[in-house]
């Protein structure tokens, strides 16, 4: 049975109208009369209350429903790679953050009677702005392809 066989099946079984059952899940009749007739589906949100409103498992409305299994999985990895995009744009930013602030250090050292050193070690600050800055980049583009292809 497909998703929205399914949850017509389960609407009728209560004696709900759309309109009631749309009330529950706080969406609009339109909505309801669409994921009936297979013309849309719903985002995870509202399956998990769907779940919860008919006291079935959200596997069983997933597997009754390969496109609707296939949106889910589709909508999580979208949510996924915003996350993982930042964490690889904000390495790439720390590393060329303390490139300048390293290059910063040196012109000040060299133009002014200030003696600054930077803390560390000089092996953290001319190998780390590029180890973040590379691993920043390698990680964004090696996610790119990825969800590209999926």
């Amino acid at each position: 049975m497909i998703f929205g066989e399914k949850l017509k099946a389960e609407r009728m079984k209560r004696n709900w109208s759309q309109e009631v059952m749309a009330e529950k899940l706080f969406v609009s009749r339109q909505s309801v009369s669409k994921w009936e007739n297979g013309q849309n589906y719903p985002s995870i949100e509202i399956i998990i209350k769907i779940s919860d409103l008919f006291e079935v498992t959200i596997d069983e409305l997933l597997r009754s429903d390969e496109e609707l299994t296939k949106k889910v999985i589709r909508d999580s990895k979208q949510l996924a790679f915003p996350k993982l995009k930042f964490m690889f744009d904000v390495l790439i930013v720390i590393g060329l953050i303390l490139l300048l602030l390293k290059i910063g250090v040196l012109l000040l050292d060299k133009f002014t009677a200030l003696d600054l050193s930077l803390w560390g070690g000089k092996f953290i600050w001319n190998f780390g702005p590029l180890v973040l800055m590379i691993g920043g980049g390698i990680g964004s583009g090696v996610l790119k392809e990825k969800f590209k292809v999926e």
